[in-house]
């Protein structure tokens, strides 16, 4: 990989996370459990890449170790999504 190939590759990380985070804080209580669901449904998609890139051959060790820690994250944020959601969820049911 090139030098400008990084250069560019870190210039959308840069990006994608200052708009991510943009946008995260802009949006409503009333839409964080729909957005969450979507997250959860990305991270499960990264969890599938991530199975797929700790098993396959011809990948060199570091990548295996970059596959079974964006698994490990994966997994945190599907576990942890859900459960900020159900949360949320009790918040609207009436209590007896």
């Amino acid at each position: 990989m090139t030098t400008e190939s990084l250069i560019i590759l870190f210039y959308i990380l840069v990006l994608a996370s200052y708009l991510g985070f943009e946008l995260i804080t802009k949006v409503p209580p009333t839409l964080h459990t729909p957005l969450m669901s979507g997250s959860n449904a990305i991270s499960g998609i990264t969890m599938v890449g991530a199975i797929l890139a700790c098993n396959e051959l011809g990948y060199s060790t570091f990548s295996k170790w970059l596959g079974m820690l964006a698994l490990v994250l994966a997994t945190i944020n599907v576990v942890g999504g859900y459960t900020v959601t159900d949360r949320m969820l009790k918040m609207f049911k009436k209590k007896k």
